[in-house]
């Protein structure tokens, strides 16, 4: 019970420490600061917790998950100096909503699978999702996209919006139909890209700019009936892509070269020498 007082003390420490920050006495930084300024650090702080979990680095973690617990308090700090709510009423409302969206464990309902869990959970949002619109704008037209927030990450969204669609049936039924599809885009691309560049205008076009993103969508759409993250799947990409391209650096240093004077086919035999030695 003494940890948990200690931890309860460490925490309303936390909040004193931003209500001071936030003072007319505190810091001219943090008290300029409105929601949208602070937005983009939030995302920040979230990628970074993200990196520290992908790197199995358990010491930045900590660090990282602090961090983010102070983007909270900072906009909990900020919304109740505008009488909107406070911090007790953030922690209240995720309670709430963590006993409502497990009635399995909370509730009457009795034990279900990790899939059945999933469905449930998918539901509860949605009703919430619809009984909120329906408090905002009773006049509103739902639509079954409500609530993606513009926000994410774009490959993000676009995983969440084929989601949402599905699950009123706008889907193929095969994950191969969904290959299919990003060929077709591929086509696309290419149609639209030889297009361009028979006009000279490829740098201006917007039929590339457009094609490119329906091929982008597509290939989201295909992660997801593969049931494949594509945003971790990216940065995973992204990763191997940086460490191949780094030892293909170091190879060429070792060997007495200069890699940006190299011919392509040059750093290509580097690269797939160190794609071997994985």
């Amino acid at each position: 019970m003494s940890g948990v007082l200690g931890n309860q003390d460490r925490l309303r420490e936390l909040l004193a420490i931003m209500a001071r920050l936030r003072s007319p006495n505190g810091c001219p930084w943090d008290r300029e600061q409105t929601f949208a300024s602070i937005a983009p650090y939030t995302i920040e702080e979230a990628y970074e917790v993200a990196d520290a979990i992908a790197h199995g680095d358990m010491r930045h973690l900590k660090d990282e998950l602090g961090d983010l617990l102070f983007q909270v308090v900072f906009h909990a700090r900020m919304a109740e100096e505008a009488n909107h709510f406070d911090f007790e009423a953030v922690a209240a409302a995720i309670c709430d909503k963590l006993r409502r969206r497990h009635p399995h464990v909370f509730g009457a309902v009795g034990p279900l699978t990790a899939a059945e869990q999933t469905a449930a959970w998918e539901e509860i949002k949605a009703d919430e999702r619809r009984a909120g619109e329906r408090r905002a704008d009773a006049g509103a037209r739902d639509s079954h996209l409500d609530g993606v927030p513009q926000a994410l990450p774009a490959l993000m969204r676009a995983h969440k919006l084929s989601k949402r669609a599905a699950r009123v049936g706008f889907d193929w039924e095969h994950w191969s139909q969904t290959a299919d599809k990003v060929a077709e885009e591929l086509e696309e691309v290419r149609a639209a890209a030889a297009n361009a560049e028979a006009q000279g205008q490829v740098a201006e076009s917007r039929e590339i700019f457009e094609e490119i993103g329906d091929l982008l969508f597509a290939a989201a759409n295909l992660a997801r009936k593969l049931d494949v993250d594509a945003e971790a799947a990216l940065r995973s990409a992204n990763a191997k892509f940086e460490r191949r391209f780094r030892g293909m650096e170091s190879l060429a240093a070792q060997r007495g070269l200069v890699f940006a004077d190299l011919k392509l086919d040059a750093q290509e035999r580097l690269w797939l020498e160190v794609k071997r030695g994985e």
